[in-house]
């Protein structure tokens, strides 16, 4: 049975064929839905109830859908709710432009049904779990009490919801954060660093690619070589799981480990170029962690190259690309003792 109401959505479209198909096969689905034939109704409608998710047309007279994610954005109250595009213009440029300005996801018309509604499940759900996860934040810190280790708890959980969100998406790599943490747990002890401090890092890898949850599913997934733009794209996971996570204060560095994760030591990395001690230690062990088991496992676009070249690899670049120390535990942990990825 279809609950009476699974989420609030505004949809935007000035086609009223197209508006009448979403606002019918969402409505079927137990949203509730409003629609809006044009942008200043559209902005009229969220200011006067704002909507949990937001479906909006690309291409309309003034104020086009581009501009009225714009505004959405500039509002106080609007600018955290979930914006996603559907439109027939399907160039890569059009889609780099929606992300730019805010949006979470870019549907292209004609759009499979199922599609759409699993990428809607997906970014309400984000968006309730990002919700409890700053409410859950809030409770921990203030919690002076024996409750601290129930709230920690209830913590991890959420981040590891959140994280299986951005896994859904892109079943070739799921299990992918999960083994980063692990991989980078134990470096971190290895490295001799505080509880504390490793229990952030493990936050930290447990959602380090949540970014990747404005990249198209069909990108993630493409067995072939990706072009530039849509290189692109992924290159912007880090900035955009930063976004997610920024406004959460939690009592570690958790968005900024999350920003710099793919920096290099040498200043080749994204999406700063920061070189150094300018990078987090916690950033510089993900970094470490994230190459050894992507490299060791199956990929659309290649099949899994095995935990030895994996470790030639950041040996290569040990103190290059890679912090030395990291690279040098990592290596003792796999090679002295007995570390792996068997049955994670």
């Amino acid at each position: 049975m279809i609950p009476a109401n699974r989420g609030d959505i505004l949809a935007v479209d000035d086609t009223p064929a197209s508006l009448r198909l979403l606002t019918d096969l969402l409505t079927a689905e137990g949203y509730k839905v409003r629609s809006a034939i044009n942008g200043e109704l559209a902005l009229r409608a969220a200011i006067a109830q704002p909507p949990e998710l937001i479906l909006l047309d690309v291409n309309m007279p003034d104020p086009d859908g581009f501009e009225v994610c714009r505004r959405l954005k500039r509002e106080p109250q609007l600018r955290a709710i979930p914006v996603i595009f559907v439109s027939a213009m399907s160039e890569t440029t059009d889609k780099l432009l929606g992300f730019d300005i805010g949006a979470v996801d870019y549907v292209t018309k004609p759009f499979q049904s199922e599609e759409l509604l699993a990428r809607v499940r997906t970014h309400l759900e984000l968006n309730r779990l990002r919700h409890q996860l700053e409410t859950l934040v809030v409770e921990r810190t203030r919690s002076l009490s024996e409750s601290e280790l129930r709230l920690r708890r209830h913590l991890l959980d959420t981040v590891s919801a959140v994280a299986a969100m951005v896994e859904m998406r892109d079943p070739y790599t799921a299990g992918h954060q999960r083994n980063v943490a692990r991989i980078a747990v134990a470096i971190a002890h290895e490295l001799q660093l505080e509880p504390a401090q490793i229990e952030g890092l493990e936050l930290a890898c447990t959602v380090h690619d949540v970014g990747k949850i404005k990249v198209p599913a069909e990108i993630l997934s493409r067995p072939g070589k990706l072009t530039e733009p849509e290189f692109g794209l992924i290159k912007q996971h880090p900035s955009a799981g930063y976004e997610v996570l920024k406004g959460i204060d939690f009592p570690w560095p958790i968005a900024q480990a999350v920003l710099q994760h793919h920096e290099r030591l040498d200043g080749s990395g994204y999406p700063s170029g920061l070189q150094g001690s300018a990078i987090l230690l916690e950033a510089r062990i993900i970094a470490v962690a994230d190459v050894i088991e992507a490299m060791a496992s199956h990929r659309p676009y290649r099949p899994g190259l095995g935990i030895a070249k994996a470790l030639a690899e950041i040996e290569a670049k040990r103190g290059v690309q890679f912090d030395a120390a990291v690279v040098d535990a990592a290596l003792r942990i796999f090679q002295q003792q007995g570390f792996s990825l068997e049955g994670a």
